[in-house]
């Protein structure tokens, strides 16, 4: 095996866990593909014989790769995006397979990407570093070029930021979520708002992002008897529904006239549905991969 093989295996070996990093970054599954291709390039040009923690320089490059997409984004956040959802990660409804079980690990569902998707770029990289793969903040301090006590003060906002969003936790019992689901899905379909507000807790919150080409489907609605309303009004009769996991949550990708309409993500806890997130742009369901759903 020559030296551009065994980089190139080993690399492999670390792959799904720089991806796990790079999606809690940034929420969205081609971004991060894009940064873990970026680091692989990077160490090509690389002395790899001299990285003592392969492991470790891939992350730190990740990362640093990930806080200059953000920073980008901040820099043209002038542009008017509307609702804007992190991607949804799509698995199988029996079971989350193994090439998503490390994008999920710690119920990364993606009420939590919406709340991180708030995040200032440095405090997102310190929560997301520390919080959820332990890196220590002497190895993080760097990156955001701060000394490691400015690095622990970054997590700590954003813990405190991540924590004062009640991010919800949904029911462990699948086979309960996907009733409640089901239900919710049945009341629309024979306009009975009574049923629809009976599965709904009474905070609920509908969020949809139909992006630039389908403006009218981006909003935010709060309460159980608006979306209530919005599902009647937005019920598609002739829409088949394929049950799915959507960042291991019950949850349903929609088509419509043979075409992908939408992929929804609900959140239920205590048997009430409290969050809905719908992925409704055209452009973004143009790349998201639903092979796993053929398997």
């Amino acid at each position: 095996m020559n030296e551009h093989d065994w980089l190139a295996e080993r690399f492999e070996e670390y792959r799904a866990h720089l991806r796990a990093v790079a999606y809690r970054m940034l929420g969205s599954l081609a971004e991060a593909d894009e940064a873990v291709q970026d680091a692989w390039l990077r160490l090509g040009r690389s002395e790899a014989d001299g990285i003592e923690n392969l492991g470790g320089w891939l992350i730190t490059v990740v990362a640093r790769v990930c806080l200059n997409m953000l920073q980008s984004r901040k820099v043209r956040s002038e542009e008017p995006v509307g609702v804007h959802m992190p991607d949804p990660v799509i698995s199988r409804e029996d079971g989350v397979g193994p090439e998503h079980e490390v994008l999920l690990a710690d119920s990364v569902g993606l009420a939590l990407q919406i709340v991180l998707d708030t995040l200032p770029p440095a405090e997102r990289l310190a929560f997301v570093l520390h919080d959820m793969f332990d890196l220590p903040f002497d190895e993080i301090a760097p990156m955001v070029g701060r000394s490691p006590t400015a690095a622990r003060q970054l997590a700590s906002r954003a813990r405190r930021r991540v924590r004062g969003a009640a991010v919800p936790t949904p029911d462990p019992d699948l086979t309960r979520q996907r009733a409640v689901v089901e239900a919710f899905f049945a009341a629309g379909r024979s306009g009975d708002f009574e049923a629809l507000v009976a599965v709904l807790d009474p905070d609920v919150v509908l969020r949809s992002d139909g992006g630039a080409r389908r403006p009218a489907a981006s909003f935010v609605r709060r309460g159980a008897t608006a979306v209530a309303r919005t599902a009647l009004a937005f019920a598609v009769p002739s829409a088949i529904l394929h049950p799915a996991l959507v960042n291991g949550t019950a949850g349903v990708v929609v088509t419509a006239g043979g075409r992908l309409f939408s992929v929804m993500g609900f959140t239920v806890t205590r048997g009430k549905i409290v969050e809905i997130d719908v992925v409704a742009d055209p452009e973004r369901l143009s790349r998201l991969d639903l092979s796993v759903l053929n398997d």
